[in-house]
């Protein structure tokens, strides 16, 4: 659950903002004239937090009160609920990735001494999380490590939905971890594959190349790196279509999908390679064994 009320480090309160006192307001003589908790409003605000706010209370009492002794109406009855990502790393969630395995081009066969480890994954949270006002977060992400792992549903859900990136974590032979739970949702990874594969990994790829096309016309290039991985796209997905199995490394097409990245293949020729790959795609609809679609309802889970 995303935080309702956003406050950034250099947020300042604007005029007519309802506020509450978090200490005690002391009058011109040191008296208390409110507790802790007293609702007010800001008549001036200050123009950093180094200076103080005018703050009027209902029976018309002012007082200049810092930044720090102040909170926003809406965030303090929020209270904790507000700060969802520091209720939610008391949860150790990394700890509780059941499935972890390595994707990207070192599964492919397309790595490079310089290529990256990408890791990807599933994480089960417990169901105290999933109960509680917080919820649970879609996917947890370290960007350090080029670390990725999926809420369980939501993993299943993208499963079913043909989703590319969620398959070859299925299919890649590169599993660093996998609990029981894990090892049974690999036993039944044929399942996920229907011929709402031709649509998602077909759809994308047009949709990219039309981009792509787009880019070429304006700036006059493209990112060779991202065109030779929409090629290897419509080869696994015409694979999947033909053998009912997603193929995560690359195998024959190595050396011409190297020469796509390294802007050795002129562009003409990657156009009509992929022309020829969607009719095959096409093709293989036509002829594919895999059913129509799955839904949550036809899947039995654990």
């Amino acid at each position: 659950m995303k935080p309702h009320v956003h406050n950034s480090p250099n947020l300042i309160y604007s005029v007519g903002s309802q506020v509450v006192a978090l200490k005690a307001v002391q009058g011109s003589h040191g008296k208390t004239v409110y507790p802790a908790g007293a609702v007010g409003i800001v008549v001036r605000s200050p123009r950093d937090r180094n200076h103080s706010y005018r703050i009027r209370f209902p029976d018309g009492f002012e007082a200049p009160l810092q930044h720090d002794n102040l909170m926003l109406l809406a965030e303090y009855k929020l209270g904790s609920i507000n700060d969802s990502n520091k209720v939610l790393s008391t949860h150790g969630l990394f700890d509780r990735v059941i499935y972890r395995c390595v994707v990207g081009s070192r599964a492919f066969g397309l790595d490079t001494d310089e290529s990256d480890v990408d890791r990807r994954g599933i994480y089960l949270p417990p169901a105290e999380l999933h109960w509680s006002l917080y919820g649970v977060p879609e996917q947890l992400e370290n960007d350090e490590t080029e670390e990725c792992y999926w809420e369980l549903q939501k993993f299943l859900v993208m499963a079913l939905k043909g989703n590319p990136n969620i398959l070859e974590c299925l299919y890649t032979p590169l599993v660093e971890h996998a609990t029981p739970l894990a090892e049974e949702l690999l036993a039944m990874r044929d399942a996920f594959l229907s011929r709402l594969v031709y649509q998602t990994y077909n759809g994308y790829v047009m949709s990219q190349f039309k981009r792509m096309q787009a880019d070429l016309r304006n700036q006059g290039k493209v990112k060779p790196k991202h065109v030779m991985h929409l090629i290897r796209l419509l080869l696994s997905g015409i694979h999947v279509l033909r053998e009912g199995f997603v193929p995560v490394d690359v195998g024959e097409h190595r050396e011409k999908l190297f020469a796509i990245k390294n802007e050795q293949m002129p562009w003409d020729d990657i156009e009509a390679w992929r022309k020829r790959l969607h009719a095959e795609f096409d093709q293989a609809l036509e002829e594919t064994n895999l059913p129509e679609r799955l839904t949550n309802g036809q899947m039995r889970f654990w």
